[in-house]
Order: C-alpha cells, then sequence, then structure tokens
C-alpha cells in the first residue's frame, strides 16, 4: 500500500481530491491519502459472487436494499473507505444520508446492514483499523473473507487457513463467528442465506 500524499488533509479535501476515470482506487486513514492494491482476478471474482448471492436474497425477501456500484463510508474522523461490497438500506439511505445523492457518501451506521472487505496484501486495516471504525460508526454486520489466509494468527487462529469471519454488532461491540471449508455462513442479516465459506473462497478458484 504506497502513500499518495504526506501532508494531512480533511475528509472534504479528500473528496474534492479524488480523481475519476482511473481506474486506481483510494481510501483516507486518518488524514492520509493511500492508494489501494489493484484487487487481483480472485478478489474481483469473490466480490461480484458475494454481490450476486445478496442481490438474490434481497429480492427474494423483498427487503427495502440495494447494493450500489461505488460507495465511500465516512467514519467520525478523517477517514474514507471503499469497501469491496456495501449493503444499504434504501428508505434511511433517503432520511439521513444527505451527501448520497451528489457524493455517494454515507456517514450513518444504521444505513448500513451489511459491509464485506476481502482481504489482500494490507489485511492489517481490515482485522484492525476498518473493524474498529465500523464497529464504532454502528454497522450491524461486518464479513471479512479471507480467502488466502493471510490474516495475522490472533484473527484466524493457528495454522492459518481460509477464514471468513462474521463480526455482528450486540451492545455496541462486535462479536465474531468465523467459518472454514464448508460450514455454512450464519449472518443476522441473511439468517436464510444458503452460503458455505468454501463456495465463496471457491468463487476466486480455489478448491476448499
Amino acid at each position: 500500500m504506497t502513500q499518495a500524499l504526506i501532508k494531512p488533509i480533511t475528509f472534504d479535501e479528500f473528496i474534492a481530491w479524488y480523481p475519476e476515470n482511473t481506474g486506481q482506487r483510494y481510501e483516507l486513514h486518518d488524514g492520509k491519502i493511500v492508494e489501494m492494491p489493484k484487487p487481483t482476478g480472485k478478489h474481483s471474482k469473490i466480490a461480484g459472487f458475494l454481490s450476486g448471492k445478496l442481490f438474490i436474497e434481497i429480492e427474494r425477501l423483498h427487503l427495502p436494499y440495494f447494493i450500489p456500484k461505488e460507495c465511500v463510508i465516512k467514519p467520525a474522523q478523517e477517514s474514507g473507505y471503499e469497501p469491496d461490497v456495501i449493503i444499504l438500506d434504501e428508505q434511511k439511505v433517503g432520511s439521513l444520508e444527505p451527501r448520497w445523492e451528489r457524493e455517494s457518501i454515507i456517514t450513518m451506521g444504521t444505513s448500513i446492514p451489511l459491509v464485506v472487505e476481502i482481504v489482500s496484501t494490507n489485511w492489517e486495516d481490515d482485522y484492525a483499523r476498518k473493524l474498529e471504525d465500523y464497529e464504532l460508526l454502528g454497522i450491524q454486520e461486518y464479513w471479512i473473507v479471507d480467502y488466502l489466509g493471510l490474516g495475522g494468527r490472533k484473527f484466524i487462529g493457528n495454522p492459518k487457513q481460509p477464514t471468513f469471519s462474521v463480526y455482528s454488532l450486540f451492545d455496541g461491540e462486535y462479536q465474531v463467528n468465523q467459518f472454514r471449508s464448508n460450514e455454512r455462513i450464519m449472518s443476522p442479516t441473511f439468517p436464510e442465506l444458503s452460503l458455505t465459506a468454501g463456495e465463496a473462497f471457491q468463487a476466486g478458484g480455489l478448491q476448499r
């Protein structure tokens, strides 16, 4: 992960600076702009697969949710994240998010039923920085899809292996359940979801 700028900037300066039509993604971490690693083919395939599975479930249950192509989450501090997959509550976005229509910016955790990060080389951000910020923002459910088992042993155990972590908010704090191989993913937001960890990992070309 490479720093693009050194001077700390505000979130609004970051949004004004953000270059368009470059194909490159950036995030703001505590006032510093960082260039995000280019997603691999497997990474992108898993993101698309999960988006499709979640969209089907949203349609099946007639839920007032949608999955935007692009979205920036603004935590309380001078940071801004672009998650791999995010589900938004259309009703709450319409009433609580004044910056959504013009800038695709979300500032309230209650607008987000579920956010997904797919682990790449900057795994510390997903397991530490974003985990803490998503918890503080009040996002009800956070998935970390570590299909290569890159996370630290304190996060995914020893020996390290591909792990699908579901963090759910209880009394303001995340509680985690982890799934591997053919274990079915248990999601509070989508309790009837038919999906195993192995199916998600296989979407990226891994036979687990």
